[in-house]
Formats: structure tokens, sequence, C-alpha cells
């Protein structure tokens, strides 16, 4: 069952077959695995083995790939870091997962492969990744060689890849999207993924031209961006699906994109302790505007303590879901119950037909742009600020990004705050995207009787637009 199998089998069966495009040039299967083995080798080097946690700090790139598969190989974890985490919160999961060492730089490409692949079973731990909570603390979430397996598979399934297809791999490849279906759906079954380091519009359209690319796999504010990149522009990339998530599609974004493109646009849902994809419309099946599909595989689609109207807290059960949180029994016991079922924080309903409908996310969740962005990291970084008495951090609509991260200060007496500095002070604390680039400067927040801030009372219309 070790993930490694997958790009080893590839080298096997069709080992001139390009596994990765990146920059202009094809790197084929038997390279990749090449490649994975010498990783594999330069890690041992470092006195990485079995059950070892591996952190790997690296953009989207073949590095990252090898790295990756490299540690597998080995029978270690892997830890990945999104290159963006500012330094405090780099420290945070580095101290939790403990690695032996720490890929921030690309390894060697030439030296003595290891050959050998170390046996993992189904449920042995494959990845830890972190994602924060609801309460901004960071939890390593873990997923098993199976589990990523299973989503994987289920994926490739639901979007129907094969060898012909070749997937945009723009999501980041630390996310669980980006490395689920990215990385491991494409090469189970054989096809091609065309690496972009960063996404930019224009030139990633040009890539996806070049690469004759088939697969989007992303979130809404991608679409809209690849469509103003595309006005006037011919050839255009065969595009025969884009799976987005991360935030709800426009239905106007979603019609824009299918007549630029000719593609479907589909909507899906999943989630880091899901690993991967969990729910979305396999093709052949119809889309419901405001629906996230129906779900995978052997995944179970749950409602808890519905109300009425059907709505409810929604839960999964399945062979993808991650067994819990490194080193964290509390944070386990809190989110999966004792028949494995595991409770998300989403609010939704399903439908006659099976299809699942959110109705609301996570408590106080911002998703700008596709990242998750939890108010209380960067109110704690506001805080940290020597002038700052009460702040509130709230997630605001904006056009382009879903939704921008607001906030609102109490300065404390005698202070003298400025907006630019203060939003540079929370920029060194927190990643790029988490930073608050609307500030506005209040006299008072309004409070419950327990002097508890009650963001619900915020007038947001004082920090839109």
């Amino acid at each position: 069952m070790n993930l490694a199998c997958i790009p080893a089998d590839g080298a096997a069966a069709h080992g001139d077959r390009t596994a990765l495009w990146f920059e202009g040039r094809a790197i084929s299967y038997a390279e990749l695995e090449r490649q994975s083995m010498v990783a594999a080798c330069a890690l041992r080097e470092r006195g990485v083995g079995a059950g070892d946690r591996v952190a790997i700090r690296l953009s989207n790139s073949p590095a990252f790939v090898a790295a990756y598969f490299g540690a597998l190989r080995l029978g270690a974890i892997v830890v990945p870091l999104n290159v963006l985490l500012a330094p405090p919160e780099l420290e945070e999961r580095i101290v939790a997962s403990t690695p032996v060492t720490l890929v921030d730089d690309e390894l060697p490409v030439e030296g003595d492969p290891v050959r050998e692949i170390v046996p993992r079973g189904a449920r042995d731990p494959a990845v830890v990744l972190f994602t924060s909570g609801t309460t901004g603390r960071s939890k390593g979430a873990i997923l098993t060689h199976g589990g990523v397996r299973a989503a994987a598979r289920n994926a490739a399934d639901a979007l129907a890849l094969g060898s012909d297809d070749v997937m945009l791999g723009a999501a980041p490849f630390s996310h669980v999207l980006g490395q689920s279906t990215g990385i491991v759906s494409t090469l189970l079954v054989g096809g091609a993924i065309s690496v972009v380091r960063r996404f930019e519009a224009e030139q990633t359209l040009a890539t996806m031209t070049r690469t004759r690319t088939t697969i989007l796999l992303g979130v809404p504010t991608m679409c809209i961006a690849l469509c103003q990149a595309a006005r006037g522009i011919a050839p255009l990339p065969p595009v025969r699906i884009a799976h987005v998530g991360g935030a709800a599609v426009p239905e106007g974004v979603a019609q824009d994109f299918e007549r630029t493109f000719g593609g479907d646009v589909v909507e899906g849902y999943g989630l880091t302790e899901l690993s991967g994809i969990a729910t979305t419309f396999p093709v052949g099946r119809r889309r419901k505007p405001g629906s996230v599909g129906v779900p995978l595989g052997g995944t179970a689609l749950g409602i808890r303590d519905p109300d009425d109207h059907g709505v409810g807290e929604v839960m999964f059960r399945g062979p993808s879901v991650t067994p819990g949180y490194w080193n964290d029994p509390e944070a386990t016991a809190g989110a999966i119950d004792a028949d494995g079922w595991l409770a998300t924080g989403d609010m939704g309903r399903v439908d006659d037909e099976g299809d699942l409908f959110l109705v609301d996310r996570r408590k106080e969740l911002i998703i700008r742009g596709g990242y998750n962005v939890y108010p209380r990291e960067v109110e704690e970084a506001l805080y940290s600020h020597p002038g700052v008495l009460e702040a509130a951090v709230v997630g605001v609509p904006d056009e382009t990004l879903g939704e921008e991260v607001a906030a609102l200060v109490v300065p404390r007496p005698g202070s003298s705050l400025a907006v630019d500095d203060l939003r540079a002070w929370c920029r060194e604390r927190v990643a790029a995207y988490k930073y608050p680039r609307r500030i506005v400067f209040v006299d008072e927040l309004p409070k419950g009787p327990t002097g508890k801030i009650l963001k619900r009372a915020i007038d947001r219309s004082v920090v839109e637009g």
C-alpha cells in the first residue's frame, strides 16, 4: 500500500510516458522514479528511516514530487509545509511534528538510487498535514497510505481521469488538493501533471496551452483570472473539466468559463481530514447550482442533528477519513466519534437525490482565494502589537477573491497606531494570504453580557469596499 509504489509502477508500465511538465521540460515516469530513488538516498544519508517525519517546504516543482515519494519510499511520514508560512507558524509545525530533517532546497538529482520500497499498510501514516481548526490552533491531520489512495482513486473515477489527461498542477502541493488529486490521482492513472510553480493567469494559460491541459484543479478566482486572460487569445487549451472548490462558484463565473474554454465546471467539497475530495459531480451527473455534489466511492455522508429544514452538521465516514491528529488525542476525540464519523463543523443539507448543499462554512472561517484564514490566528498577531487594545477579524465580500480579510481595531489609549504600520506588523507574523488588507480603527467593539466580542453584531460595512 506504500504510495511510493505509484510512480514505481508507472515507470515499470510506461516509463517513457510524460509524468510531469515543468517550465517547458518533459519528465518521464522513468525519470521521476529515478529522481525519487535518488532523493530517498539523500534523505537516508540524513538519518531518515521508517516512521520518521520529513518536513518538505518547497514550491510546486518536480523537486517537491521527488522528495515526497522519496521520503515515502523509506517508510517515512511526509510533513508538507506551505512556503508562505511566517516564521512563527513554521516553528509551530516543526515543534509539533519533530521531523528528522527539513527539505527547503532541492535534493540532489544524482547519486546512488534506493531501489527498495519499505512496505506500508493501509492504516500506516503517510502524511501529517497541518490544518487550523475553528480555534485557529494548528493541528496535524494524519493521512494514511490507504486513505490518500482511496481519495485519489475516488477523484480519478469521478473525473474520469485517464492516461491522456493533463492535470494543471497549480493548486499548492503543500495542500491536500494539490497532493491527493493533483499528484496522486494523476500518476495513479498514468496521466501527466503540468506543474506551475505559482499561479499567474497569463503565464499559467500559456503553460496550459503548451501542455494541452485537460483538467483544471483550483478555486473560483483562478477561473475568473483565466477567463480574463483568455480574451482574444487563440488557441486555448482543451480543458474538459474545471474542478473547483474552496469557495462557492457563482453561476455567472461557471457559465463564463464554460463559454470560454468549452469544458464543464463542477464544484466539489473536501477537507484535509478527508484526504482530498469527498463529494463532487462525477462525469455524466448533472451539476446543480449551489450544490457540491454527492459522496464518492465508499464515503458515507450524514447530517447530524438536522433541524426542520434538514440542515445540520455535515459528517463523513469512510476509508479516506483521518484516524486522528498527530499527538493530539483531545482534538481527535473532539472531531471523530466512536463509530468513525468525522465532524466537519460545516452546516449543510442533503436533497432527495443525495446531493449535498452547504449552507454555512465553519464558524468565522474566512476563505480568501481558496486559502483558509482563521480569524483567531490574525487576531493573535494584532494583539501582540503593544498599541492594540482589542481586535476582531472578519471576512468581507470581495469580487475577485471571494472574501477579504478585514480587521476592526480598538487602539490602546495614548498609542499612535497607523494602519500601514499595523498591516506590516501582521505581515511579519502570519502567512501572506492571511494578513488583513483592510484595517479600520474603532472606539469600541460590540460585546455580550460576559464581555465577549460579538462578531455577529459588527457593522461590516465599515470595512467593506
